[in-house]
């Protein structure tokens, strides 16, 4: 049998580009923040995790293009080694002090945090515990350590309950959770799983990459909870509000240490380069000075939210400025994606394995600098295209 067959015979993305209804790898030649261009098709873009704008805030730019010119554009080696510059720390530190924790730990990318931190902290005798929607991230973070999965129903309480209740008792847990979930926009109840992981013994870390820069006054779900010191690791990545490439982990200074000398996607990994470190660091600044910023994109979550709806749309429990649209077929999912895309609204199609059959969707998310006419735009093209395709 030969090992390649599988790859011969994979035609679905090929035969949906051959229909014109292939949506990912779209090569953009322009990119404005809120506005994209493909090919001279100028659209509005609502399928960005920019959610502060802040790629092109010229703090940000001049911070990476100085970094440039200082240290080159790459550390060339793993933050063990020759890897590690002034700005990876004094990024870590105000990292840790900007979420509430005694250290910080920065990775080369999100992606890596997750991979590192749980495979480090699960041990063979020891068990991680994951809502069924976690990202995908976290479940291959867990796959790479060397104890057992459990998994709950997504926000299930009780099905989460019962799942500690049947842990033995001698084995080391942690329960590892989306903060805003990534596909649907609604949060985890951080509220009712504090309890939940005090009365059972087992610790708690936060997966926040999309809630860092939005909830709390920029700091994450716990915080905008108030359960900042009963999570003990909150994570995050430079992609989305932090306009950069990376990503941290912060937590007790006992357990950070214990991380950066174990994780092997930090130690096994050239760092990140320094123009990104600069323009991350650069962006928290930004946080800290104009959070007016924070305050817009939520703003624009509730007055899109409040649009799709009085449209009939289907946006289920979305309470953030990451809109889904549920659609609920593969096709029309695609046939909506590619209408949208031609009216000059770029979103993001999403069906399985990336979300549940049944609950395929487009995922919209949005901006800080998205302006009021670009807005209305968009809920004009949604409402056209629903209309077309039998949404509304």
């Amino acid at each position: 049998m030969d090992i390649f067959e599988k790859c011969f015979s994979f035609t679905i993305a090929k035969d949906a580009m051959e229909h014109g209804i292939y949506p990912y790898f779209i090569p953009l030649t322009e990119n404005e923040g809120t506005v994209v261009e493909y090919q001279g098709h100028r659209l509005i873009m609502c399928g960005s995790n920019n959610y502060l704008g802040l790629t092109t805030h010229p703090k940000v730019r001049e911070a990476a293009c100085s970094a440039t010119e200082r240290f080159g554009t790459s550390c060339t080696g793993s933050r063990f080694l020759n890897g590690t510059l002034e700005f990876h720390e004094r990024l870590e530190s105000e990292l840790a002090e900007w979420v509430g924790k005694e250290a910080a730990l920065v990775f080369s990318t999100g992606m890596q945090v997750n991979l590192g931190t749980v495979s480090a902290l699960i041990g063979r005798k020891d068990i991680v515990i994951l809502d069924k929607d976690d990202h995908a991230s976290i479940v291959d973070g867990a796959r790479l350590g060397y104890g057992k999965i459990e998994r709950y129903r997504h926000n299930d309480m009780g099905h989460l309950e019962k799942v500690l209740q049947s842990l033995p008792d001698d084995a080391g847990r942690l329960i590892v959770v989306d903060g805003l979930f990534s596909m649907e926009g609604d949060l985890a109840p951080l509220p009712e799983i504090v309890p939940l992981a005090k009365k059972y013994g087992t610790r708690l870390m936060v997966d926040d990459a999309h809630a860092m820069g939005v909830l709390g006054g920029g700091k994450g779900t716990a915080a905008h909870f108030g359960l900042t010191d009963d999570v003990d690791l909150i994570m995050s990545t430079f992609s989305k509000s932090f306009a950069s490439l990376g990503g941290f982990v912060a937590g007790s200074e006992d357990v950070i240490h214990y991380i950066k000398h174990y994780a092997r996607s930090l130690i096994f990994s050239a760092s990140i380069p320094p123009g990104n470190a600069a323009a991350a660091l650069a962006a928290l600044q930004v946080m800290r000075e104009e959070p007016e910023r924070i305050a817009r994109v939520n703003q624009i979550g509730d007055q899109m939210r409040d649009g799709f709806k009085k449209l009939g749309f289907n946006i289920g429990e979305s309470i953030t400025p990451v809109i889904p649209i549920l659609i609920g077929d593969d096709d029309k999912t695609f046939l909506t994606w590619k209408l949208l895309f031609e009216h000059g609204v770029f979103v993001n199609p999403v069906i399985s394995p990336a979300v549940s059959p049944g609950r395929q969707l487009l995922r919209t998310s949005y901006m800080a600098t998205h302006t009021d006419e670009q807005l209305e735009q968009v809920l004009e093209i949604f409402e056209k295209v629903g209309k077309i395709v039998g949404l509304i």
